[in-house]
């Protein structure tokens, strides 16, 4: 190796090393996760327990379930609204149990599991008390329609507070199955503090199980509010899998397991490969759930064959969440955030990104690796891109905006959350009407009197543009299914993150290789694009193209702004384009969103996709950028976007494809 060479790997391992301390200190995982246990607290319906920290609430709907016969009091709220909906309940409490299953250590250790394991039980509790009988259960409570009619807090509800049940006249196998595998998870999670409690779970779960599949039918056929609100769009196979696979994990009776691989075929877990898990569709859950029991080498000869089928489907999840399918890719931002709907898209980031973060422990402790179309992965790159998502969540995103309520100083003040947007009863006991409530409080353009803290609100645009207005219920509005996949996700990187604290160099070597970061990155940079990126020659056709485009223009304090959308496409159709260099002229604001900045033309570089530039055109905008951070390569035909703002004139930017190599089939490199 050559003395400048070897000049260059060390820097490039003292830039590798300053960026890895960069991460371990991003952000504070463990202050991130305490708050979401408060979130849980602030939701609780019923009589509120004297250990209560969301000190703000009162106690609520203390009558629910008593016009009819039966004691409904507890349980949760689902997001900003006073409806108790059996469905995403159940879900949450599954995802929480799930947190808890995988992760407990790490959340005792954060001092946490004592407020992990209320936050079930609450759940819990309510469900014992809505399963009256072995085949009836009560699945709502409210009407939303009358309820989305009122804006008043939960201790003033004039709002009808009837309940609707399944039986089996009017069944629902999705609902009914998916609170089995609450049940059965939540008796996991519990079992060690309360084996007696534990064991009733279990029995109530098999009791639902066997309701769900005797008795077959669509949930919100039954329950018919329930459609505009929390329809069951993907219907109940996939819960029957969902609940057989957690009471196998619960009993490890092999007559669960042999449920799932008989009906895998007949239900859909072998056959269906989706870019979506939720409170709906759990598909992707079940597939990784069977992938961890055949991983762990606990499967028998006769189920292995079709558990690798499910796996197969769980590997098309988690290579479209790393954009390494053939065409199945779940989008991404400019920023970086997944990407599939304007509603709450918040929800599909976490549940994505739990899936991501269980299967990357589940490959670190197998031979394994994640097998894609093109590519394979090794937990690592899962894990990282789990954290990308959890870190943008926490403000490493172009708004540098914390969308956990109560995390960081720039967080969503205007929540479409009725309890949070209205003075506490503590502290203003006048009654609030039904629609007083809207003309005083929800027109309000003013901070929430009530933090809602730990709340995870629905999140940004495909443009990563949010606003923080109270009546943008797709952004604004938290639900309790958003929180419980990222307290697993937390409590994972919370692990690293206290691991890579063990292992930092001392405080004057830290502060040395950080300040060496930018002189070594001009080296380094300097050495890639001189060796190994191949520049565009004269009279030969790029396989790359651009793509600009207005998309939309508004005035900021008296001047227009436009942003473009550009679009670079690899047009081969058998290369691989690596180490991409664009030189952007004419970005006269210097705002963009989606490239890493390589020049070092610019007085204040960017450390990634995250930091926004906001200077003149001469130090800001100008300058060579490469790919965003969250991605190193663009397959035959595949394109990624980024965005930019230009001011006053609106003149498009200059952008030139600087250089860039290509990779044949096959190759590695």
């Amino acid at each position: 190796m050559s003395r400048r060479n070897a000049s260059i790997c060390a820097c490039l391992g003292a830039v590798l090393v300053a960026a890895l301390l960069e991460s371990a200190l991003a952000f504070d995982y463990s202050d991130a996760l305490g708050k979401t246990f408060l979130y849980y607290e602030a939701q609780r319906s019923g009589r509120l327990p004297p250990s209560q920290r969301a000190s703000w609430r009162g106690d609520s709907a203390l009558d629910d379930g008593k016009s009819q016969g039966v004691d409904l009091v507890g349980g949760y709220y689902d997001a900003g609204d006073n409806v108790k909906f059996g469905l995403p309940m159940a879900f949450t409490i599954t995802m929480l149990s799930w947190s808890a299953i995988e992760y407990g250590k790490q959340i005792d250790g954060a001092g946490q599991m004592g407020f992990a394991k209320e936050a079930i039980k609450w759940g819990t509790d309510y469900f014992l008390k809505a399963h009256t009988a072995p085949f009836e259960l009560w699945g709502q409570v409210g009407d939303g329609l009358n309820d989305h009619g009122c804006w008043q807090r939960p201790e003033d509800m004039t709002t009808s507070r009837r309940a609707y049940k399944i039986d089996t006249s009017n069944p629902g196998s999705d609902l009914a199955g998916e609170t089995a595998a609450a049940m059965a998870a939540a008796s996991i999670a519990l079992r060690s503090s309360d084996p007696a409690y534990s064991d009733l779970l279990v029995e109530h779960s098999k009791q639902l199980f066997e309701f769900a599949d005797k008795y077959r039918g669509k949930y919100d056929s039954s329950i018919r509010l329930a459609q505009n609100f929390y329809t069951s769009k993907s219907g109940y196979a996939d819960e029957l899998l969902w609940a057989s696979l957690w009471l196998y994990e619960a009993t490890g009776d092999e007559q669960y397991l042999d449920y799932a691989v008989d009906n895998g075929g007949a239900l859909g877990g072998t056959i269906w490969g989706l870019m979506e898990f939720s409170w709906d569709v759990k598909y992707p859950g079940v597939q990784v759930l069977a992938s961890k029991i055949l991983m762990q080498g606990r499967a028998s000869p006769r189920h292995i064959p079709t558990l690798e089928l499910f796996q197969s489907k769980a590997q098309f999840f988690l290579c479209a969440a790393l954009q390494k399918n053939n065409g199945f890719h779940l989008p991404r931002t400019p920023g970086g955030l997944m990407y599939v709907r304007s509603w709450n898209n918040m929800q599909y980031v976490v549940t994505a990104s739990f899936l991501l973060t269980v299967y990357s422990d589940y490959l670190a402790s197998s031979p394994q690796q994640l097998q894609c179309p093109r590519q394979s992965s090794d937990s690592s790159e899962l894990l990282a891109l789990a954290k990308s998502q959890v870190d943008y969540i926490l403000g490493d995103n172009p708004r540098a905006t914390s969308y956990l309520i109560g995390f960081g100083q720039n967080y969503p003040r205007q929540v479409h959350h009725r309890a949070s947007s209205i003075v506490s009863i503590k502290v203003d006991n006048a009654f609030v009407s039904c629609r007083g409530g809207y003309s005083s409080w929800y027109l309000r353009k003013m901070s929430d009197p009530n933090v809602l803290i730990g709340a995870l609100v629905g999140g940004p645009d495909l443009y990563d543009n949010f606003a923080d207005e109270r009546y943008n219920f797709e952004q604004t509005e938290p639900a309790t299914y958003n929180t419980g996949p990222l307290i697993g996700i937390l409590a994972r990187l919370l692990q690293d993150h206290r691991y890579q604290q063990s292992k930092l160099p001392g405080r004057n070597l830290s502060l040395f290789l950080t300040a060496r970061v930018s002189e070594c990155s001009r080296t380094y940079i300097f050495s890639l694009v001189s060796q190994s990126s191949r520049p565009q020659r004269r009279g030969v056709k790029s396989v790359l193209s651009i793509r600009q485009r207005l998309v939309g223009s508004w005035t900021l304090e008296g001047q227009v702004q436009y942003k473009y959308e550009v679009t670079v496409k690899n047009t081969s159709r058998r290369r691989t384009v690596k180490a991409i260099v664009l030189q952007i002229n004419r970005l006269q604001e210097g705002q963009y969103w989606g490239l890493t900045r390589t020049s070092s033309s610019s007085s204040s570089t960017s450390r990634s996709t995250s930091s926004t530039s906001s200077s003149s055109s001469s130090d800001a905008g100008e300058g060579s950028f490469t790919f965003p951070h969250w991605r190193s390569s663009l397959n035959p035909l595949e394109s990624f976007v980024f965005v930019y703002i230009n001011a006053a004139s609106g003149e498009r930017a200059k952008i030139r494809v600087a250089s860039y190599r290509t990779t044949a089939p096959g190759s590695s490199v």
